[in-house]
């Protein structure tokens, strides 16, 4: 790939001798100039797929003069995401001390971020609403921004960042090349490639879209007061399983559905004397900083979090997944497993599921049947298809009552056990006059 040799010494230093799947297939297209449309399954490496050919193309440019825009810019959903973005740039370009990159993002510094920024920096990686504050505020410009990069461009739109993206991609001088990187492949992403990428050449690595093969699934049916008390079980278990076998304990994430809940689970665990943070939307960016730290380094094994840790992040050796409460989507549930078995390794899903998730849990349970007869299971994504979700678990949720009704049962009286319950689902379904449900073999 004729790469500088700062960043041959670079890829050395950090031991790595082969590219995965994505690195392979996206870099020489990168490096080649022509756009890209970057699909791959969570953990396959991408962030260095763009990452380096996107130095290599700084390189290769007029050296950035004060209060010139950056030569390169990467658009991220979240602060964390663009804080590891920063850490892989900086790690494949540690031997080029002329070049230099700034991250703009909330919730931190705002001034220190505007003297970098019109101090001249060739790389800016930035979540959208802050970098377009540094626009309006004249601390940076898109005129000689000639590489784009848009990661996990699904969530941005989920996140309602597409305003902020047209205004970027809009504004961009005419002769660019972009990347954009998604985990799925939504419509949404589909119409704004075609808007915005020249001809691009589409990448799709793993098995996009459907639960990773690397994770071992467990679905345990509970009431929601027995929650707390079955996780606190099963993380002091795993705790004395490790004392007992002389390994550190395992990295485990536990997601929960609010931010509230969050902190009130973490100090449920440490009051038992295990070790756990909280990494939610409400804490400040120092203290969602320390939390990830200290997750990473392993002084801290267990982070408990709301979906803002589901996507992008990456942290090494995450072994277990825990479920206190589901998502609302298969999308989401896809994602927040995907914090384990990353690059190849195995890992261990637990989900705790209520009567109200009987759908999610539902479709689980067909993904995990499919995959283990060697079909997989790919499902829609994005905003339509969730909306639509939702709508089809609201009407088999009224489709359950008005069953209850008819047999002259109040929905807290019925007593059906669980393997029999699709029976019922399915009769009332068809009975109804809708399409096949996902209860439906």
């Amino acid at each position: 790939m004729c790469l500088h040799p700062s960043i041959m010494k670079d890829i050395a230093y950090h031991e790595y001798t082969r590219p995965t799947s994505i690195q392979a297939q996206a870099m020489p297209i990168a490096l080649s100039g022509r756009d890209l449309l970057g699909c791959a399954e969570t953990g396959s490496g991408k962030t260095a797929a763009f990452t380096i050919p996107m130095i290599q193309h700084c390189l290769a440019q007029h050296p950035i003069r004060r209060n010139d825009g950056p030569l390169a810019l990467v658009l991220a959903p979240t602060r964390e995401l663009a804080q590891q973005i920063e850490k892989e740039v900086k790690a494949f370009s540690r031997s080029l001390e002329s070049l230099k990159t700034a991250i703009v993002v909330g919730g931190t510094n705002i001034e220190k971020q505007r003297s970098e920024l019109r101090a001249g920096v060739e790389i800016a990686v930035a979540t959208p609403g802050r970098f377009i504050d540094h626009l309006q505020q004249g601390n940076t410009s898109l005129s000689r921004i000639s590489f784009v990069v848009l990661d996990e461009a699904d969530r941005m739109l989920d996140m309602g960042f597409e305003p902020q993206i047209r205004e970027v991609m809009r504004n961009l001088p005419e002769k660019h090349q972009t990347l954009l990187f998604s985990a799925t492949m939504p419509v949404e992403i589909e119409e704004l490639s075609k808007e915005y990428l020249a001809n691009p050449v589409q990448v799709k690595v793993g098995k996009v879209s459907s639960p990773t093969t690397n994770v071992s699934q467990t679905l345990v049916k509970i009431s929601e007061n027995e929650k707390i008390d079955r996780l606190l079980d099963l993380l002091v278990e795993e705790a004395s399983q490790a004392e007992k076998c002389g390994h550190p304990c395992p990295l485990t994430i536990v997601f929960v559905e609010r931010k509230t809940r969050c902190d009130e689970v973490a100090e449920a665990l440490v009051a038992q004397g295990l070790s756990a943070v909280s990494l939610h939307g409400g804490r400040s960016q120092s203290e969602r900083e320390a939390a990830l730290h200290d997750f990473r380094s392993g002084s801290t094994n267990i982070l408990v979090a709301t979906d803002v840790a589901s996507r992008g992040l990456d942290v090494t050796g995450v072994s277990h997944v825990i479920n206190l409460d589901l998502p609302k989507t298969m999308e989401d549930y896809v994602h927040r497993i995907g914090r384990t078995g990353r690059a190849g390794s195995t890992g261990l899903a637990t989900s705790f599921y209520t009567d109200r998730d009987m759908f999610l849990v539902a479709n689980i349970r067909k993904a995990i049947a499919d995959a283990e007869s060697g079909n997989t299971l790919t499902f829609a994504t994005g905003k339509v298809a969730r909306r639509k979700e939702k709508e089809a678990a609201a009407a088999q949720k009224e489709a359950n009552i008005a069953l209850s009704k008819q047999l002259g049962l109040g929905a807290a009286s019925m007593n059906i056990e669980d393997k029999y319950k699709f029976m019922i689902t399915a009769t009332n379904t068809k009975k109804e006059g809708a399409a096949d449900s996902a209860w439906d073999d």
